[in-house]
């Protein structure tokens, strides 16, 4: 039976919100932006208008307001976007139990099991879209197809409030003549080096050579070469399954420059507070860790190493992050933001094997962090940390957009 899939995709989620619950700005440019005052000074969304002016989401605000003069900014509200996010993917489930998230504002849906009740994928993807714009005050684009590849590509095709049908007999029609870097899979850097090969559309991706794609992208090369093609044949999983964790990060913009190790000390033991509990909830350990950092003139260094012993401790990710800052980094210029990745993860259902002589010390650190865990959970995540971070460091408003995130994804299992 042949597979019918559709990609769901909320149309400028944030800002559409934000035009719902604000209807005096629905006829005036607007973009989400985060706080400039904490340097966060960046379009996270934008309406019609705003789009329409040339507003891009990433950009910097002066760019924005440069394009656009008369644009509105407004501040983000992330618990309202998950509490419709969630309003969303319940009208989702109503159709299909293979409801697989992409975000807050995105899913795919396998229908192929439902046309019996339901009709045929265009038509469920009609019908969401009404209950959508009912139910929710927002709009989404859906795109229709046989895999997830090209249900995703069609939800792009056509935006706002539309529908885009990509078939078997025909997809190639409409598909190859795109831009490759339109194509699921193809960031960046990939597109960049796809061009220079002289590799610009979706249709020579298609035609082109498997060993030379195997030998430029290894194994992905193949990926991209089926997926352009329409073979991709990945299934809609449901949102109860828990997606492979390759690694966990965390990031920070501070409002001000750090300008000594004791204040980069101070950030990294901060960010690692989220990413322990994050691998503790997944039981994950990492084997390793990463660190970006970003100085005042936005240039930007990693770093990473092995960690001598697979861990989930909070504290034992933070050492090892600030170690490996003091050791590689040369610093001679204040940082305007850092990240730390731990990687390297793997499962630890079945328990860690340490030496004997690091067992006693990671089982103290174990049983701190799941108390200070416990608590957390019950009173909040500022219920309980270490003193240290009663120093003045700011207050981190991305990392609430995070953590949102991702309690509504495992709210859905």
């Amino acid at each position: 039976m042949e597979r019918q899939i559709l990609h769901c995709d909320m149309n400028n989620f944030y800002a559409s919100v934000e035009c719902r619950d604000h209807p005096e700005l629905r006829e005036k440019p607007i973009a989400v932006c985060g706080r400039e005052s904490e340097r966060h000074g960046i379009v996270l969304a934008k309406n019609e208008l705003a789009k329409k002016c040339g507003v891009a989401t990433g950009e910097a605000i002066w760019q924005a307001k440069e394009k656009c003069p008369e644009l509105i900014l407004v501040e983000p509200h992330f618990e309202k976007y998950v509490a419709v996010s969630r309003q969303a993917f319940s009208i989702y489930r109503e159709y299909t139990d293979l409801v697989e998230p992409f975000g807050l504002d995105e899913c795919w849906l396998d229908v192929t099991a439902s046309r019996r009740l339901f009709g045929e994928g265009f038509s469920i993807a009609g019908t969401l879209r009404e209950r959508i714009r009912r139910d929710c005050g927002v709009t989404i684009s859906c795109g229709v197809s046989f895999n997830k590849v090209l249900a995703k590509l069609g939800s792009d095709l056509k935006k706002p409030d539309a529908t885009t049908l990509l078939p078997p007999e025909s997809f190639a029609e409409a598909v190859f003549p795109l831009p490759v870097d339109m194509l699921l899979g193809v960031g960046r850097q990939t597109a960049k080096t796809l061009r220079f090969f002289g590799i610009d559309t979706i249709g020579k991706l298609s035609a082109c050579d498997e060993k030379f794609l195997q030998m430029k992208f290894g194994k992905n090369g193949l990926w991209l070469k089926n997926a352009a093609s329409g073979k991709d044949e990945s299934p809609v999983l449901p949102c109860t399954a828990e997606p492979p964790m390759k690694s966990c990060s965390h990031g920070r913009t501070f409002p001000k420059d750090l300008k000594t190790p004791e204040e980069v000390w101070l950030a990294i033991l901060s960010l690692t507070q989220e990413i322990g509990r994050k691998l503790r909830f997944h039981r994950k350990a990492a084997s390793g860790v990463a660190i970006t950092l970003k100085d005042q003139n936005f240039f930007c260094k990693e770093f990473q190493r092995k960690l001598p012993v697979p861990t989930d401790s909070t504290m034992a990710i933070a050492r090892a992050a600030y170690s490996l800052f003091r050791e590689e980094y040369p610093f001679r210029k204040p940082l305007r933001s850092v990240s730390v990745r731990a990687i390297g993860l793997f499962s630890t259902k079945d328990g860690l094997q340490l030496s004997l002589f690091q067992e006693k010390e990671n089982l103290r650190a174990e049983r701190i962090d799941r108390v200070m865990d416990s608590i957390r959970s019950k009173y909040g995540k500022k219920a309980i940390f270490q003193a240290a971070l009663l120093q003045e460091l700011p207050t981190d408003s991305d990392a609430e957009e995070d953590y949102s995130a991702f309690s509504f994804l495992h709210s859905l299992s």
